[in-house]
This record gives structure tokens, sequence and C-alpha cells, in this order.
């Protein structure tokens, strides 16, 4: 969507469905919308009064109606379906596919956040951590930005399970030597893996604490071995269930 553009009655948006809980809010109609992402105050008003606007089937032509964001169920612009988003937090389970930047403003490959519909695109959301372009798997994204500080804190030490596609076939041994701890490229302290179990020859589960750069790959090359393809299994308990890479669902507050 084009935050310029006084006319938005053409805009196309995408809807999906979801089951999430949504707080119980009220606010104004307009300043629902902006929440929406729907467009600036003017280009808001300008639907409103256009009668663009149904909320549950209803035409809503009057800025100042009062909306309980709870009740929504259904929200529509100029007869397209937009993806409403819950209200005033949400929080997002994507399965990341490759070539997908975890960044608003990608160098080189495109931006996770084009996964999304054009209203959210609107909104204010950051992802929880960053997967590097080349990495697949759980990605959560917040507007939260209390939990998402909270869950990138090294402190935290919250768990990350790591699928690894090893270059070179090994044995139990490099299992051994991430648990014990190795040293990075450029660091001072050994580095542990706090599990690491051998699936078969090249194919490696690891689970870490931390959250360094490249970590996981530079784990991996300090031990003798390369990365082919990384996979992000699980972020604490969070999993991608039976999303397909680049899908993606609203889910309940996540607890930690």
């Amino acid at each position: 969507m084009e935050a310029d553009s006084d006319t938005a009655h053409d805009r196309t948006f995408s809807v999906l469905s979801f089951s999430s809980h949504i707080s119980h809010t009220i606010m104004k109609l307009i300043k629902y919308l902006q929440y929406q992402g729907i467009g600036s105050r003017k280009q808001c008003q300008w639907l409103i009064a256009g009668g663009y606007v149904f909320i549950n089937g209803t035409c809503m032509d009057d800025t100042d109606a009062d909306i309980d964001s709870s009740s929504v169920e259904t929200l529509d612009i100029d007869g397209e379906a937009v993806t409403v988003v819950p209200e005033p937090y949400f929080y997002i389970m994507l399965n990341k596919p490759e070539d997908y930047e975890t960044s608003h403003k990608p160098k080189h490959y495109r931006s996770v956040f084009s996964l999304f519909p054009d209203n959210m695109r609107n909104i204010d959301m950051q992802a929880v951590g960053r997967l590097d372009a080349d990495t697949t798997g759980v990605l959560l994204i917040t507007n939260d930005g209390k939990l998402n500080h909270n869950l990138t804190s090294p402190s935290r030490k919250i768990p990350k399970l790591y699928e690894v596609t090893l270059k070179h076939p090994t044995g139990e041994t490099l299992c051994e030597t991430l648990k014990n701890g190795v040293l990075l490229h450029d660091e001072n302290e050994t580095v542990c893996a706090a599990d690491a179990v051998l699936e078969n020859p090249t194919t490696l589960l690891l689970t870490i604490t931390e959250g360094k750069y490249h970590q996981v790959k530079r784990m991996i090359a300090a031990a003798g071995n390369r990365v082919q393809h990384l996979h992000r299994r699980r972020f604490a308990h969070l999993e991608t269930e039976n999303l397909k890479p680049g899908e993606w669902k609203f889910i309940e507050c996540p607890k930690f």
C-alpha cells in the first residue's frame, strides 16, 4: 500500500485465516483503521466518508464511531477482505523460506516482511532475532517490543534447536566437541552447545542458547566441518508445525 496516495479504493489486500485471542479495546474507527495499517488519517477519512469501510458486514461511515476490537471478525475495504490484526499486540509464527532477509531494508534478497499482506507492511513489527537469508525455519514476529527485548536478551538463554546439514559425514566426536565447547574466530571464550545429537552422518541437531553472529556456522567450522544447509526447528517451545515455507499464522502470546 502506498502511504502517499489520497485515493485508496483501488488497493488490493490479502486475507488469511487465523485463530488468536484479541484483547478488549475500545477505540475510534479512524484510529482502528490506522492501527490496521489501512493508511494515513487523511486516507482513512476518505475511505470512511466514501462508504468503503465495512466491519462485520456493516458499512461504517462515522469516523468517531467506537470500535470494540474484540468484536471485529471481518474488515472489508472497498469490497476487499483485509487481514484483521490483533490489538494491541500480535504474535506471528513464520516458517521462513530460503533467500529472504530478516530485515525491513534488505540488501540482496527479498524481505521476510514482504510475505505479509499490504496493510500489515504499514504496521511496526519486528522479528525476534534474525535468521540468515539462506537459513529456514521458525521465526517469531511481533509488535510487542518488551517481549522482543526479553527473548533476545542473552541472559534469558532461550534454547534454539537447529537441524544442520553437514558437508562432510561425521561421527559422535563432533557432538562431544560442540558440547565441550569450541573457540570461535575472533572470540576469546569458548562457546558450548546446550545439546548436540547426530541423526545420521550428515545431519546434526544442535541446540544453542546464545545468539551470536552466524553462531552455528562458526561453531561447525571451528569443529572442523561445514554447514551445507541450516533449518531452525524450534525457538524455545515454538515450532512451525504444519506451516509450509513462507506460510505464517497468528498465535497466542508465547509463554516462556
